[in-house]
């Protein structure tokens, strides 16, 4: 699947040297509300907050399955937006958790790379986004989801944690995934992802004070409102992979030049990092990202002080490219792929959050979906 990607490892190390692919643009996520797909996932009730103005663009638009509620009957209160404060006492209790937690000895041959893992299918698609418009169904510009299965426009961590069906290894992470739906310019329909896979790792050279990711926390890497073009060695772009020698940018380009074509086996592939720093107040801010940011010197900044692991989505499709290339749902008239973006709702089992990120990550030590790599 997504290990076939060409010299292994090597790659992902060039392509953050190279900035090739990896992206975390500044404007969070919007654009224009989908119009295709099936929805996903059913709203809940949840905490008051303001609704559809999460990214500062005013105006949502309900949509077509945003229609008010039958009268008589009581209207859900809208998940909280803006800055969502950590649960305080939640948190030291993981911390403390985390501190107590003893290191599983480390059988021979593992590797050095510290990171883990979760290797997930394409779920659903809808045109909702429960990070950037809570409990707005249909506000967003269409979506695909991977991993919790419940995932729609009125999810909270709660229904993570209790609707726990999932198409992520391990089953213990019930996080939620999305990026915009990818679709063949020539004919108009959607190519969906292949392979999936969620690496949490150290983007640093230490592991001095790292900790686990707190439960619900979510974030936004990418700028969906970006419009720029993604010629052959832009940075941004779709490239083709494959395990073996290979062209990253393509054999050809689309005839907009925005598009990668793959020759041989390859097929297109997208990688996209996440900050490593968390404000330790914050489960979420207004655009999604002021409450993480990354590190630099193998530290955090004072303003980010806590060092978590590193989400990054290295995402396969299953198509080669085509001359008449493909768009973005978050650019259907630019079609290019500079849009491209992600959004990760974590909630994982407490333990085995705790138990991978000090085995694999502190440690220093590479994991699979099911702990060292052996």
């Amino acid at each position: 699947m997504l290990r076939r990607l060409i010299m292994g490892k090597r790659v992902l190390a060039g392509l953050l040297a190279a900035g090739l692919a990896f992206t975390a643009g500044c404007s969070g996520d919007g654009g224009t509300p989908g119009a295709s797909g099936s929805a996903g996932g059913s709203p809940s009730a949840g905490q008051a907050g303001q609704a559809g103005q999460a990214d500062g663009s005013g105006d949502a638009g309900l949509g077509a399955q945003g229609s008010a509620a039958p009268s008589g009957a009581a209207a859900p209160k809208a998940p909280a937006t803006g800055w969502v404060p950590v649960d305080q006492a939640a948190w030291k209790a993981q911390v403390d958790a985390y501190k107590a937690l003893a290191i599983d000895p480390v059988p021979a041959g593992v590797g050095n790379l510290p990171e883990f893992r979760a290797d997930c299918q394409y779920s659903h698609s809808a045109a909702d986004d429960p990070i950037v418009f809570p409990g707005l169904p249909g506000a967003s510009h269409m979506h695909s989801f991977v991993g919790n299965k419940a995932t729609g426009a009125g999810t909270q961590v709660g229904d993570l944690q209790k609707f726990t069906a999932t198409t992520c290894k391990p089953v213990q992470d019930h996080s939620a995934y999305w990026v915009p739906t990818l679709f063949d310019a020539a004919t108009g329909k959607p190519v969906e992802t292949t392979g999936f896979r969620v690496y949490y790792r150290s983007l640093m050279s230490n592991s001095s004070g790292q900790m686990p990711m707190p439960t619900g926390l979510r974030m936004i890497a990418g700028d969906a409102k970006k419009t720029q073009p993604t010629p052959r060695g832009a940075k941004g772009q779709f490239y083709c992979a494959f395990y073996g020698p290979g062209d990253l940018d393509g054999i050809a380009r689309s005839s907009n030049g925005n598009w990668p074509i793959c020759g041989g086996d390859a097929t297109l592939h997208f990688m996209l990092q996440f900050p490593d720093c968390w404000d330790g107040k914050n489960l979420d801010s207004p655009n999604h990202k002021d409450h993480v940011a990354f590190g630099s010197g193998n530290a955090c900044p004072a303003s980010h002080p806590v060092k978590i692991p590193a989400i990054t989505f290295d995402i396969q499709y299953g198509a080669k490219g085509t001359t008449a290339g493909y768009y973005l749902s978050s650019d259907p008239t630019g079609k290019s792929a500079s849009s491209m973006h992600g959004d990760a709702f974590v909630v994982w089992d407490v333990d085995t959050m705790n138990k991978r990120t000090k085995d694999c990550v502190q440690q220093r030590r590479t994991c699979d979906n099911n702990g060292y790599q052996k």
